[in-house]
């Protein structure tokens, strides 16, 4: 009993939780958001011809998250979610150091992959830590709160990336990673308690892989929903693929880069904060549908608008309709994510790899379109935005349009 309750005084408490879940989910975001204004430079020491494939730095890091999580989920559920993270750490800082002496391009993509295998740790095992002690509404609060903090580290990712470019080159970028991560792991060892008790773990097999996938598969609302994030994270991919080039070059921001991407970054906080008090008034899913027909009717009428001035309206009109399109991505982002694990119950570990898997790939690839398509104008992202926000309604109602079933039911 004297054991139980000292362990009792070190948790944390429920603020404390949600920062280290923050910080440990915005390792993704700085290793991503800080790395933009550098592009440019890494592009011309590598000896990178075509400007859309600098992209490759943004987007492979992805990669790396959808294959890794398939890998760490199940990993959380033998030994633990400590272990687990642990073991992430340690790739992801592999990875920076790879991507830091890297003297070629595929010498930092293989770096920047490792990187991305090694962050899915966090961001797949911390999901099961938040199902692990909390469900439903609350679980969509703590995620909304965590998402809030990790919507601060890419309204500053930039500026620091372009101090550290700027003193330092964008070899130095890597060390900060290093030094953010050991800080970040340190405080999770010290301060986490492990979630997942010894009775509830089970063994790492292919099989049980295998049949607990196609388990999670076989719930409309968890495929569903995963899709749906994978949509939406998508069309958020695409813009971060392309800011660089839209704002440093196709407006020719320079370096006014990151306070306009901080001030964009901003609405996705703010949206997240208020998510975190409307959703116990309002419900997950009524926020959803309101936040998506709200984000594809901007972009309707935001694309005919672009059309009609050759894909480049002032800055202040592309910026308006950024920050009020990513309020309502950042309305979606938490909720939708809690839909998709709400009925996985005790394959929370490896459900939590499946959902973070899929909707990364999903994500990913069609961020990659997206940037990839960029021609000087903002056409390729506002049409992205379109197609896959009507995409999501699409998604959404096909969830709704069956009773819900839950993991425990067909497994």
């Amino acid at each position: 009993m004297r054991v139980i309750i000292e362990k009792q005084k070190t948790s944390p408490s429920f603020a404390e939780f949600v920062i280290i879940i923050s910080m440990m989910m915005s390792l993704t975001a700085l290793s991503i958001d800080a790395m933009l204004p550098a592009l440019p430079q890494i592009g011309s020491d590598l000896k990178v011809a075509n400007p859309n494939d600098r992209q490759l730095v943004i987007s492979i890091i992805f990669l790396g998250q959808a294959v890794g999580q398939l890998f760490f989920g199940p990993l959380s559920d033998k030994t633990g979610r400590k272990p687990a993270i642990y073991a992430g750490y340690a790739l992801f800082m592999t990875g920076s150091l790879v991507s830091m002496f890297s003297n070629s391009f595929l010498a930092m993509l293989v770096g920047r992959t490792l990187q991305g295998v090694g962050i899915s740790a966090p961001r797949a095992v911390s999901m099961a830590l938040v199902r692990d002690r909390y469900e439903g509404a609350r679980m969509a609060r703590v995620m909304s709160f965590a998402t809030t903090v990790f919507i601060l580290v890419p309204m500053i990712a930039p500026t620091i990336g372009q101090g550290i470019l700027l003193l330092a080159g964008w070899r130095a970028i890597f060390g900060s990673f290093l030094l953010f991560g050991l800080t970040t792991l340190l405080w999770f060892a010290l301060r986490m308690p492990e979630t997942l008790p010894v009775e509830n773990r089970v063994p790492f097999s292919l099989t049980r892989i295998v049949n607990s996938i196609q388990a999670i598969l076989k719930i409309r609302s968890a495929v569903g929903y995963t899709v749906a994030a994978g949509l939406i994270s998508g069309a958020f991919l695409g813009y971060l693929n392309s800011s660089q080039q839209i704002f440093q070059e196709q407006y020719a921001l320079g370096d006014s880069f990151p306070l306009y991407f901080a001030i964009i970054s901003l609405s996705l906080g703010m949206a997240s904060f208020l998510n975190a008090r409307l959703v116990m008034r309002h419900g997950m899913l009524t926020l959803i549908r309101w936040a998506l027909r709200i984000l594809f009717g901007l972009a309707v009428i935001f694309l005919g608008i672009a059309i009609l001035l050759a894909g480049h309206p002032p800055l202040w009109l592309f910026m308006a309709y950024l920050m009020a399109s990513f309020f309502c991505i950042g309305i979606l982002f938490g909720n939708i994510n809690a839909l998709a694990m709400q009925p996985l119950g005790r394959l929370a570990g490896l459900g939590a790899a499946v959902v973070g898997s899929l909707s990364t790939l999903i994500s990913m690839l069609l961020g990659m379109v997206i940037g990839r398509s960029y021609d000087g104008t903002i056409l390729p992202l506002v049409v992205g935005i379109t197609v896959l926000s009507g995409s999501t309604i699409f998604a959404v109602r096909w969830i709704t349009s069956a009773p819900p079933t839950n993991a425990n039911a067909v497994f």
